[in-house]
């Protein structure tokens, strides 16, 4: 059989669905002979959906007239999987009636053709529905390959900014802290401690990248104020305490969440839970608990790291005098927070040490069941 005519899409998938079996042997011998190679058939409506979803073909010859699953029952099907998507779908029907054409058009038909169909008629119509079919899955393509590139994009955008988020709040660290793995360690901390005090995950990861923040005010701060290796006097003490408001000054007015975060903790880090702490005195479940958190998590690793003012103190002893803040400067469910999560504080610090030397004071070993507790707890 030769209809004179070579097919412009001849490799397109094209697949017929009629309940009468001579129908589809006609229809494949008169696709093939054109040079159609990928055609396959079903006598079945219900199977379309599952063809679609494994295959999904290029056009679709669709009988209306079907026992049991009808035509239309195959596109209000194919259209609950392609809500979006075009349905390269053309009709063959022996009804020319008006109200058949448009429920079909409104199930997702794009084209009919009525039978019994003239041939050169049925080609012109495969051609033009494939031309768009494909047309359309070239588009798709490309967009789908633009939105990977602005995905890869806007998450190297985001790498970057949270790159120089860290590093800010490093170079706040490295007037009074030469390596400044501090604030990696406590950033780590306030993660966890998040997570576990019933933040979400989304929330946990911004205090992650908004903790390292807290002492960015630090910049403000003279020299031999910050670097002063002995005890603070009073008017220099006064001086010190200013640098939550100097931090959260320099972080306002942004639109970014995590700079938002940032400022909230810049200016509540320092505000104690019996309400002694500074700049506002904030008291109990009114500091912020993202606050409450960061306060906890920087005095631990504080106390376990080297300053121009002291040296690290142990584990045990940093565990020790946090327990006393408990209800004091701490967030008491938050003490007990921490000493539940101490193995996991000490394998973060045990991942970002100053040094070598820090590896005797956290002990892979060291369980809280090890530190009891205080009898006023």
């Amino acid at each position: 059989m030769d209809f004179s005519k070579n097919a412009k899409y001849a490799d397109a998938k094209i697949l017929i669905v009629d309940d009468e079996k001579g129908n589809i042997r006609i229809l494949k011998r008169m696709l093939n002979s054109v040079g159609y190679g990928n055609v396959t058939s079903t006598s079945d409506g219900q199977t379309v959906s599952e063809i679609y979803q494994n295959d999904p073909p290029d056009l679709i010859l669709l009988d209306i007239k079907m026992p049991h699953f009808s035509g239309f029952d195959v596109m209000h099907s194919l259209k609950a999987i392609e809500k979006n998507n075009y349905l390269p779908i053309l009709v063959l029907t022996a009804q020319y009636d008006q109200s058949t054409k448009l429920k079909a058009l409104e199930a997702g038909a794009k084209d009919f053709v009525h039978k019994p169909f003239e041939i050169s008629e049925i080609l012109a119509r495969i051609e033009n529905i494939l031309e768009v079919r494909l047309l359309h899955n070239s588009i798709r393509d490309e967009n789908r390959t633009l939105e990977e590139m602005v995905q890869d994009r806007t998450a190297e955008l985001q790498k970057s900014r949270m790159e120089v988020i860290h590093r800010l709040g490093r170079a706040a660290e490295f007037r009074d802290n030469e390596t400044g793995m501090h604030v990696i360690r406590m950033s780590k901390f306030c993660e966890r401690m998040a997570l576990a005090s019933g933040m979400t995950k989304p929330e946990a990861k911004l205090i992650l990248h908004a903790s390292p923040m807290h002492d960015i005010g630090k910049i403000g701060i003279p020299d031999q104020i910050l670097l002063k290796p002995g005890p603070l006097t009073t008017e220099e003490w006064a001086v010190m305490k200013t640098h939550p408001e100097i931090g959260a000054l320099l972080l306002s007015g942004s639109d970014s969440d995590v700079i938002q975060m940032a400022e909230v903790i810049a200016y509540c880090h320092h505000e104690h839970w019996q309400g002694s702490g500074y700049p506002r005195g904030l008291k109990g479940e009114e500091i912020p608990l993202i606050g409450r958190i960061v306060t906890l998590c920087d005095i631990f690793d504080a106390l376990t790291s080297d300053r121009p003012y002291k040296k690290a103190w142990t584990v045990m002893a940093a565990v020790e005098e946090i327990k006393k803040l408990r209800g004091t400067v701490l967030d008491p469910h938050l003490v007990d927070l921490f000493l539940e999560l101490l193995p996991d504080f000490m394998g973060i610090a045990l991942q970002f040490l100053d040094n070598d030397d820090d590896l005797t004071r956290f002990h892979p070993t060291l369980t809280p069941s090890a530190i009891p507790l205080q009898a006023s707890m």
